[in-house]
């Protein structure tokens, strides 16, 4: 399926399909297993709202600058929209709009009642200093002031922001309402409001896929062999849970490269080195250096790739040799390597499955602050971990029952339920 939506089209290589596009194929996929009206596909396969706003900022050298920022809403059929707000260099439409689409589906998967969005602004955040951070990023919100808030759009962390973005977006939000609305966003401090186990929610959300996957094979995940490509919020939380698990982490990466060790690396320390070292794992002492090429290659039980999109490619899939891929980062695998993957035998972890931690405790965040009644950890993580071990077992029960991939299983029952959502609702007016 080619999609009609109108955004800036990336710059075209061999084989390459834009994120969008490639989202839309897997719709595609899901629509025609489950034959579901075209009518319904052609509305699903199109963002409800694209916003693009102006955000003029003062620079600390007294220059003024405009950036673009954007949010894109998918589609809101089971109820607010939620979704991430990233600042990289690469933030584009096509991008935003692939991982909004990717939050729908992901949510109707887990039960969760909302629908995708994803936002962000074209930044490097590095070369900006945390007072400019902060004015982008009220700015931003401020630009935005209509089309979020807590029954409507709830924005969260993603790649380049955290709970410090947040709290700016927060208490941007509240001082324009007169109240304070701790609803809006997602992913905040403790102090204004954010949810216990928020921190390591999505590499949690990793970590019990894969032991659900292992345990289908009678197998614990102690000692198996691990690979993470990224350790940052979503890698490193994965990889601390693993070694506390049993499990033997091989190696690691950012963007510095990797590091290797056979016998498994010591995550609480190079967790702390890296905390040191302003979160980089360059000139860790305890294995070698080796690249995030060699890294995906590596011999090993399970890969974990947490870092950006299309890090498998059709150029390297043929080489991996991980019996397990599990997607921690969003579209990890471009659509060509997923199918030789399949052909492989690897079974490939969906991301709208295996990163759905974070999302789940978004939501348990969202509805805390709407009580305004608040859980300790455990019983934040017992909540997270019932709605994760319920959805892996209705993929792993569909991919079985159906003889198709987790991939396919896991868009069926997100496709299906939005999709019957929006029949049952009907067309306006």
């Amino acid at each position: 399926m080619v999609s009609s939506l109108q955004v800036p089209a990336a710059a075209p290589t061999p084989a390459y399909i834009c994120p969008f596009d490639r989202t839309c194929s897997y719709l595609q996929q899901a629509a025609d297993e489950l034959q579901i009206d075209p009518n319904v596909i052609v509305i699903l396969e199109q963002p409800r709202k694209v916003v693009t706003v102006s955000i003029p900022v003062k620079l600390d050298n007294g220059q003024v600058k405009v950036l673009a920022g954007h949010r894109v809403q998918h589609c809101d059929v089971l109820g607010p929209y939620k979704g991430g707000t990233r600042y990289h260099p690469a933030v584009s439409l096509q991008e935003l709009s692939a991982l909004a689409m990717l939050m729908t589906w992901k949510c109707a998967l887990l039960g969760i009642p909302y629908g995708g969005a994803k936002g962000g602004i074209a930044i490097n955040p590095s070369h900006y200093s945390l007072g400019e951070l902060e004015r982008i990023t009220r700015r931003y919100v401020s630009e935005l002031i209509k089309d979020i808030g807590p029954e409507l759009d709830i924005p969260a962390p993603d790649i380049g922001t955290s709970s410090r973005e947040m709290a700016w977006m927060m208490d941007t939000y509240s001082m324009n309402m007169g109240r304070a609305i701790p609803g809006v966003v997602t992913g905040k401090p403790l102090s204004i409001g954010g949810s216990k186990g928020r921190d390591l929610a999505t590499g949690r959300g990793v970590m019990i896929a894969v032991r659900e996957a292992l345990l289908e094979q009678n197998r614990s995940l102690k000692g198996v062999k691990i690979v993470i490509q990224g350790f940052g919020k979503v890698g490193a939380a994965a990889a601390q849970l693993f070694h506390e698990a049993g499990a033997k982490i091989l190696a690691v990466s950012d963007v510095s490269g990797g590091i290797f060790n056979e016998q498994g690396l010591d995550i609480p320390a190079l967790q702390l080195y890296a905390a040191q070292n302003n979160y980089s794992i360059a000139g860790f002492s305890g294995g070698e250096m080796i690249s995030n090429a060699e890294l995906l290659t590596l011999p090993c039980e399970v890969l974990i790739p947490a870092a950006l999109e299309d890090q498998i490619t059709e150029e390297n899939a043929g080489q991996i040799q991980a019996k397990i891929v599990v997607e921690a980062a969003n579209a990890p695998i471009t659509l060509i390597a997923d199918q030789i993957l399949e052909t492989k035998g690897v079974m490939v972890l969906p991301d709208i499955l295996a990163n759905a931690g974070g999302v789940v405790v978004s939501y348990l965040e969202w509805v805390q602050g709407q009580s305004y009644v608040f859980w300790d950890e455990k019983r934040v993580n017992r909540e997270m971990e019932k709605l994760m071990v319920h959805a892996y077992h209705r993929v792993s029960e569909r991919s079985q029952k159906q003889g198709v991939s987790m991939r396919l299983a896991a868009y069926t029952l997100g496709v299906g339920r939005v999709a019957q959502a929006l029949s049952d609702r009907g067309l306006y007016p």
